[in-house]
């Protein structure tokens, strides 16, 4: 319930809803662990499990809470992690979509906080504020300063404690509505059937994962107040809660504070817990369904064990061998030499009762379904047959292990300390049983590996477990509930000072040193980007950094992305509209065979044939799937109409090009890409992690002192052409649940206005999750599951953008609404100085957590370098915020914000939504398709010919 733009809330949905505790695999395994004893990598990057060890103190309330504590003091923040051992499986049939509501409703206030829960956290400067559910338990969780520690114990035991006086019909009304909108976001997204139809056909009917966690559309109709009051009663006691707390705390002091504030609440009911139940699936059954989307995909799954057991961990290591890189199985074999796919993953879908593996493959378009159907299922068998080789073995286990290394930094969020203990204690009743998985990665053999896949990918098993619950106590209160505590004086937060030097060859470097921490991030940054394609093809600079790193001249593509994997490194290439990157996350103990292979890759790219055929296909096939995704084609059109085509902005956004133009694209363009912009003089180097600068500086002449200067081509912006205004660009997409409005129109380039009073008036409109258009689309009108406004920060001129997708019907509403908001943002109702208050606090005591990681600090500097800020910026980017006034914001809201000037990009139903568009009065509604380009005439001059 994460309040983002649309992409993250596509994945946190999917996260949330779609995939249950190991499923979160992906990313999660790779953020397991903070430990205070010393670890030291061994030669080939072998680690023990016993060098691995979360220090935590362990605490059982009189109520049957526990409490588990872990000392960070890296930063002056502490993450807060409830964790409830209730999640969809609890239901009851026909009562589906029960345990997801509430979540939604426990964010609504409480009997003695009766206000928006995201509004408190604001205030107090939270970070990685979320709520999530699955189909075996429920969290919530959040970062915030050390200082504010207290209200933050007190709004938690407030809704475990002192909910139900809080929920009344309007308010289960309203969290009904966001849910239901939030269901219609995901299935109306491609694939977004797919889960559900997965869940149905994996579980026999009555089995308790066999209805989704989002629920039924009819079920949550039917949900009513008395129905809410008992899910409550029944399992938000102490009794069947978890709290892990992580950060600059003292164990002792932290349970004195969780007694006071939770001590006096009522254990709750004896639950009973349900059995292990690993479904038999006799026999191939098969399903075909029809959905938007622009690829076949092909989909394997079989019911697997529980999560947590030796074989489930094990199934980690099968999918990493099928699908975790370019020399993965499934990967090398179907996309990468046969090129019958565009993709191609495995995964172990874990849950508390039983799991499922699934290996599914998108088919390229124009290869034959029932070979790419026959090759994938090759494939597995032959890991049945023969299991894995030795080498692929310890390469995912090097892999693995690497990126239990690199989560190390976070306390709190998705699979940081405090969700890891959390998350063991829950299901295991042991916070350290994480130290049993990591054995069984540890300890799994190329025969352990063989026998698990051919047991459980033929057949399954079913086991049984009972355990006793015993008695509680509670405490007497000595909380005040009458009011929060108060907030103590919060620590300042610190950004690393930054260091300046430059090479012979006139390279810049940028380095933030930060002792202490065990990765070092790099970004080669070129100015160059999707805005050189105005001197070229559109689509070139994305698909020439995409094929830099695919082969050097002494290293093939998959022998770059193995010795990657074995020195736990992690190398990217991307462009946005202005830079063009080259980036390295990897470990200190590894640095120099990293940076060996950073600047192969940078220096001696060769530009295969093959590889370049290859990938222009799949940015062809890149280009089909963003015109299938109601997002994706505002993204790819919108820039033609607010830039005009002789901008070089004027591409799509997503950098992607045309099909037309990327099919024309040859290897000369690419190579000629590389010699023009790819040079030292053009690019700065940007270093965050525990090295000095000269140390940097030697190691960086000894590989790139011999790269020569070039001439560099200047790209001239001409003024944006805007050619119309109150017009609506219309997209057709029939069949949508929702539509999509994006709006807006060119504002100042970087630099141009105060950039912190921009951003505070972006928060108050439209960038927080309690800004006036999510708080009137979602929570008042509840048409939306998110909605909001920002600037796309670019070098020039840039664009002021609100969106809202939103159910179909209230189309035009929407549209009336948020027309409402911006007008009135510059006239009768301009931003207050409560507001302006509010969300420079939220600004200013966030930052500690915003800048935990070296990603994070690494960020900062990319934008300090791309705007040319002052090397004392983040230094003084507190005092700067809170010195911002009212008049300064009311100021750059005056300049920034135009009513008269918008133009609109509507992805819908145009059957069903034009006529009330037509209404709203807009000087012109034009149909035109997913490039931007127009189909016909004005639909306002269509429809007056229907008419006649």
């Amino acid at each position: 319930m994460e309040y983002l733009n649309y992409k993250i809330i596509l994945y946190i949905y999917y996260l949330n809803n779609k995939i249950n505790q190991k499923m979160k695999n992906i990313f999660k395994l790779a953020v397991l662990f903070v430990f205070s004893s010393q670890i030291t990598l061994a030669q080939n990057f072998e680690f023990s499990v016993d060098d691995i060890d979360i220090k935590y103190e362990k605490f059982v309330l009189p109520n049957g809470l526990k409490l588990l504590v872990h000392e960070d003091h890296k930063a002056p923040i502490v993450a807060v992690n409830v964790w409830y051992h209730v999640g969809s499986k609890n239901e009851k049939p026909g009562k589906s979509g029960f345990a997801h509501l509430f979540e939604h409703l426990m964010f609504n206030g409480s009997e003695n906080f009766d206000d928006d829960y995201f509004q408190a956290i604001e205030r107090i400067g939270g970070t990685d504020v979320n709520g999530t559910t699955n189909s075996d338990r429920t969290n919530y969780f959040q970062n915030v300063p050390v200082a504010a520690l207290d209200q933050v114990l007190f709004l938690e035991s407030d809704r475990m404690g002192h909910l139900l006086g809080a929920i009344d019909q309007e308010l289960l009304d309203e969290q009904r509505g966001v849910v239901q909108n939030e269901k219609r976001q995901g299935e109306n997204q491609p694939y977004g059937k797919q889960f559900d139809l997965l869940t149905k056909a994996m579980y026999p009917k009555g089995h308790p994962y066999s209805w989704t966690v989002i629920g039924e559309m009819e079920d949550l109709n039917a949900a009513s107040l008395e129905d809410v009051q008992e899910w409550f009663k029944a399992y938000y006691g102490p009794a069947n809660a978890v709290i892990a707390i992580a950060g600059d705390i003292n164990p002792q002091e932290v349970y004195q504070k969780v007694l006071k504030y939770f001590g006096d609440i009522p254990s709750g009911p004896t639950i009973t817990r349900q059995e292990i139940n690993i479904p038999e699936h006799g026999g191939d059954t098969y399903q075909v369904y029809e959905d938007r989307v622009p690829e076949t995909r092909i989909l394997f799954a079989w019911n697997t064990p529980q999560y947590g057991s030796r074989e489930d961990l094990q199934f980690d290591l099968v999918s990493a061998i099928l699908s975790n890189g370019k020399n993965s199985r499934l990967y090398k074999k179907l996309v990468y030499e046969d090129q019958i796919a565009s993709s191609a993953i495995a995964y172990q879908a874990s849950s508390e009762l039983a799991s499922i593996f699934v290996a599914q493959v998108n088919v390229k378009p124009g290869a034959d379904t029932n070979e790419v159907q026959s090759k994938l299922l090759a494939e597995i068998n032959k890991l049945i047959e023969y299991g894995p080789t030795e080498a692929e073995l310890k390469r995912v286990k090097a892999s693995y292990f690497s990126n239990v290394i690199k989560g190390l930094e976070r306390i709190g969020g998705f699979g940081g300390v405090s969700d890891r203990l959390a998350s063991n204690q829950t299901y295991h009743g042991d916070a350290s049983y994480y130290k049993n998985q990591l054995k069984y990665i540890q300890e799994a053999t190329v025969s352990d590996i063989q026998k698990t896949a051919k047991k459980w990918l033929t057949k399954g098993k079913h086991i049984l477990i009972c355990k006793p619950f015993p008695e509680y106590t509670v405490e007497t209160s000595t909380v005040d509930r009458s009011k929060l505590p108060e907030v103590g004086t919060p620590k300042s937060s610190k950004f690393p000072e930054i260091q300046r030097a430059k090479l012979s060859n006139g390279l810049k470097i940028v380095l933030a040193e930060r002792k202490g921490v065990s990765t070092i991030v790099m970004n080669m940054m070129f100015n160059a980007g999707y805005k050189t394609d105005i001197l070229s093809k559109a689509g070139t600079a994305s698909l020439a950094m995409n094929l830099l790193d695919e082969g050097t001249k002494d290293m093939t593509s998959l022998e770059i992305n193995e010795k990657l994997q074995l020195l736990g490194a992690t190398l990217g290439t991307n462009s946005d509209q202005d830079f063009s990157n080259v980036t390295l996350n990897t470990l200190k103990p590894s640095l120099d065979a990293s940076l060996d292979v950073f600047a192969n890759v940078i220096l001696n790219p060769a530009f295969p044939d093959k590889e370049f055929e290859r990938l222009r296909t799949e940015q062809i096939n890149t280009i089909k799937t963003e015109k299938s995704q109601p997002f994706g084609m505002v993204l790819r059109s919108m820039n033609k109409y607010l830039y005009g085509n002789a901008h070089p902005y004027s591409s799509p956004f997503t950098g992607t090009g045309y099909e037309n133009t990327v099919a024309e694209i040859s290897n000369n363009d690419i190579e000629n890409f590389y010699k023009t912009w790819i040079n030292p003089n053009n690019a700065t180097l940007i270093v965050t992690g525990d090295i000095d600068i000269n140390t940097l500086k030697s190691k960086l002449e000894k590989r790139f002192s011999k790269w020569n200067k070039r001439d560099v081509p200047t790209i001239s912006f001409n003024k944006a052409e805007t050619k119309t205004k109150n017009t609506l660009y219309l997209i057709d997409r029939p069949e949508s649940q929702q539509s999509v409005i994006i709006a807006g129109h060119l504002t100042e380039k970087y630099g141009e206005v105060s950039e912190i009073a921009l951003e505070q008036m972006v928060s108050i409109l439209g960038g927080d999750f309690t800004s006036r258009i999510n708080m009137n689309l979602r929570e008042d009108k509840h048409w939306a599951y998110g909605a909001g406004g920002f600037v796309l920060n670019a070098q020039q001129d840039r664009p002021f953008l609100v969106y809202a997708p939103v159910q179909t019907d209230k189309s035009a509403e929407s549209i009336t609404e948020l027309r409402k908001e911006i007008a009135e943002f510059v006239t009768i109702r301009p931003a207050t100085q409560k507001e302006l208050d509010k969300v420079k606090t939220n600004q200013v005591l966030k930052l500690p957590g915003q800048w935990e990681t070296n990603n994070a600090v690494n960020n900062s500097l990319y934008n300090l370098v791309k705007y040319d800020l002052p090397d004392d910026y983040y230094q003084t980017y507190d005092s700067n915020v809170r010195n911002i006034t009212l008049a300064e914001l009311i100021e750059v809201s005056n300049k920034v914000v135009n009513p008269e000037a918008i133009n609109w990009f509507v992805v819908g139903d145009k059957a069903k939504i034009v006529t009330n568009l037509d209404a709203l009065g807009f000087d012109n509604i034009i149909e035109i398709d997913a490039d931007g380009n127009p189909i016909t005439s004005p639909i306002k001059d269509i429809d007056k010919k229907l008419e006649n």
